[in-house]
């Protein structure tokens, strides 16, 4: 059986925002960071992502063809799955809609594979698998950095998740690498 792994990226106060990227992601690249999220994408076997999601990474990355940043082929390549109960179509290559059932679309995706379906950012959807007890793995990327404005990756209501510490590895500029597994 497959994994379900989450991807995020954030700030000290869990800001995630594309919009304010420039502000608390850009300045702390870094190989290191690089290889992080490379691996990330280099395990996945397939990805999963809510619609805002995937519709930023659609429009960027299918006109990549020359591998950039060492995944481009990757991500254009896999399978993507898109939760929406508004998109009409999917028109990045290899790209399904889940319309509906998203907990049992998952459950099904993870027994039908034995690699990692990944997730990228795309919170309102990761809030609600957290609930389901599908989500595996949360892989998460803290930057040094007090965003202080910007869209919230946690959010006032969500339920309590106990996680175990998988892995709390430092990289260079102050970033922090954290992988949590599913507590038992």
């Amino acid at each position: 059986m497959g994994k379900l792994v989450i991807s995020e990226w954030v700030s000290l106060d869990g800001v995630f925002d594309a919009d304010t990227m420039a502000d608390w992601f850009q300045p702390f690249e870094s190989a290191e960071r690089g290889e992080v999220i490379k691996g990330n994408i280099d395990a996945a076997g397939a990805f999963l992502m809510g619609r805002i999601t995937y519709q930023m990474l659609a429009s960027y990355w299918p006109q990549k063809k020359h591998n950039e940043d060492g995944v481009a082929d990757r991500l254009n390549q896999l399978p993507k799955y898109v939760v929406s109960e508004t998109l009409e179509s999917a028109e990045w290559n290899n790209s399904r809609i889940i319309k509906s059932d998203v907990a049992n679309a998952v459950r099904e995706l993870k027994q039908a594979s034995d690699q990692e379906l990944l997730v990228f950012g795309s919170a309102m959807l990761v809030r609600s698998l957290m609930k389901t007890g599908l989500v595996d793995e949360l892989r998460i990327l803290v930057h040094p950095v007090i965003a202080g404005t910007g869209r919230r990756f946690y959010r006032d209501g969500m339920d309590p998740t106990r996680l175990e510490l998988l892995e709390a590895r430092p990289l260079s500029g102050g970033v922090l690498f954290l992988r949590y597994g599913a507590a038992s």
